[in-house]
């Protein structure tokens, strides 16, 4: 129940029946000022050491479960990779592209619902919205095991699609209500981080779950899709009774540490905030700023190589000569060590509060990576290269993401922006669904010189970029020298704020 000293704050009808939706909320951050008779208290000043502690806490209650959450969400996408080698293909009787064509139908769908489904979350509690679609992939997960045809597993794929399509662009923009922007990126990345370690939980489940063939008359690719769609299932149960909406109505914080994170996070892009109430405005300025589409090339150099790697990873593998067990368990180191540098750049990135010179590191590793494979070298050193493929890959999406989303003023614009960025992003892995052709096998030149393809449109796009980034600033950086506070003080508090990114004390992420 909301706090009696926010109740005048948010309009009565959502105090009445306690479900006040991200539009509620927002209205009445607009109309906080903090100042007079403010119901919320000033926000204290707090050492560095009592902010960290502070943050730790918000970690602690938001980002395991949303870890797990999404770790579900990358487990149940990409195991099809796994159970292929365990009978799908031949059960059903798949000929030609037929497999490729199922993993192309999931992202179809996917992409297209992404940007309506985060308008639809700012209707809804996050903490109902985002367990719910959970419970119901999951659901369509474990159905996916009893298909019988090609037909049936299409149909099931494009579902699967549909119900995930809400998770990502929801949770990222659920975290850009809760931290600053320069903290978002090792927030990002602890989420995403729990994909990286599906990418090793699928191999690993996989080789238990093989063992189970045969039980129920059913082979080892149905148990996969079965067990691992309950597990979805409980997890966004959990979810239920975990997950909080917004800082103004979380329980778990005192009324002063509420006040800090509303403030901090309100005051963060610019020094008079962002403006939060909806217009129209703010989804035609998504869809007409030149750094949305700039990005989604960005974006694509790097999630074409990832999803290609990730659903593909058993089957070259396999290709290099191991059998079906060890190609499963093979999967894992790769995975490991990829959680490892994706925290490591994470981390370092928050704190010298740059994104692309991250990026670009992780497309150097992705350049390593598939000149190796696509070479004639040793299997010991194609192998050695997948480790490559997949850290480049991994480590660099959360700063592609928290990079846009840094670089987004107004949390409707953001809203709108993210889900563009990513939804349109993504068929990058519709592309990298069928680029992989089982008679490229062992060694799929095609599919990794597509993938080399993506990494080389980063090249292009990411210092360019940077380029307008720093060309933008520079000039804003030169006006407020020759202006001072004058060129400021011209626009009113609310301009300011309606403007956005485009204001003239706003300074873009590089």
């Amino acid at each position: 129940m909301a706090s009696p000293e926010y109740e005048a704050t948010i309009p009565p009808s959502s105090v009445e029946d306690e479900k006040p939706t991200v539009e509620i909320i927002e209205t009445a951050l607009e109309k906080r000022d903090y100042a007079g008779d403010s119901t919320l208290p000033s926000p204290p000043v707090l050492t560095e050491e009592e902010e960290k502690r502070l943050w730790r806490k918000v970690d602690l209650r938001l980002m395991p479960i949303l870890s797990i959450m999404y770790l579900f969400s990358f487990l149940d996408r990409g195991n099809i990779g796994n159970a292929k080698l365990q009978g799908l293909v031949s059960q059903l009787h798949l000929v030609g592209n037929e497999y490729n064509i199922a993993l192309t139908m999931y992202f179809i769908p996917y992409c297209l619902f992404e940007c309506p489904a985060n308008l639809v979350l700012k209707k809804f509690r996050p903490s109902r919205w985002l367990p719910g679609i959970t419970i119901t992939w999951g659901i369509i997960m474990t159905l996916m095991g009893l298909v019988k045809t090609y037909q049936q597993l299409v149909g099931v794929r494009v579902c699967l699609g549909v119900a995930e399509a809400g998770l990502f662009p929801g949770v990222v923009y659920y975290l850009t209500l809760w931290y600053p922007r320069h903290m978002l990126q090792y927030r990002v990345g602890l989420f995403f981080g729990a994909a990286t370690l599906a990418g090793a939980f699928s191999g690993l489940l996989a080789f238990a779950i093989s063992f189970m063939s045969g039980t129920a008359g059913m082979l080892g690719w149905s148990w996969i899709f079965i067990l691992e769609g309950i597990g979805t299932v409980i997890v966004g149960t959990i979810a239920f009774f975990v997950l909080v909406d917004f800082p103004i109505t979380a329980t778990f914080l005192t009324p002063e540490e509420k006040a800090f994170i509303v403030h901090k996070k309100k005051y963060d892009n610019s020094s008079v905030g962002e403006e939060e109430q909806f217009a129209l405005r703010h989804v035609w300025a998504a869809f007409t700023d030149w750094q949305i589409w700039i990005h989604i090339l960005v974006y694509m150099s790097v999630v074409g190589p990832l999803y290609g790697i990730s659903l593909f990873l058993p089957s070259i593998i396999e290709g290099f000569g191991y059998t079906t067990s060890i190609s499963q368990l093979l999967t894992v180191p790769p995975y490991v060590f990829a959680t490892i540098v994706l925290l490591v750049m994470a981390v370092w990135s928050d704190r010298t509060r740059k994104r692309s010179p991250f990026i670009f590191a992780g497309l150097v590793m992705l350049l390593i990576g598939f000149v190796i494979n696509i070479t004639d070298a040793p299997i010991g050193v194609k192998y050695f290269g997948t480790f490559f493929c997949v850290a480049g890959s991994y480590a660099s999406f959360p700063g592609v993401v928290a990079w846009l989303g840094n670089n987004l003023a107004g949390q409707y614009k953001r809203g709108v922006g993210m889900a563009l960025h990513i939804g349109i992003g993504n068929f990058a892995g519709a592309i990298s669904s069928n680029v992989y052709r089982t008679k490229d096998a062992p060694r799929y030149m095609v599919g990794h010189g597509i993938e080399l393809m993506f990494v080389g449109i980063g090249f292009i796009f990411l210092p360019l970029t940077v380029f307008l980034y720093t060309r933008i600033n520079t000039h804003r950086d030169r006006l407020a020298r020759e202006t001072g506070e004058a060129g400021i003080a011209k626009y009113s508090d609310k301009e300011l704020r309606e403007m956005g990114d485009r204001a003239p004390d706003f300074r873009y992420t590089l």
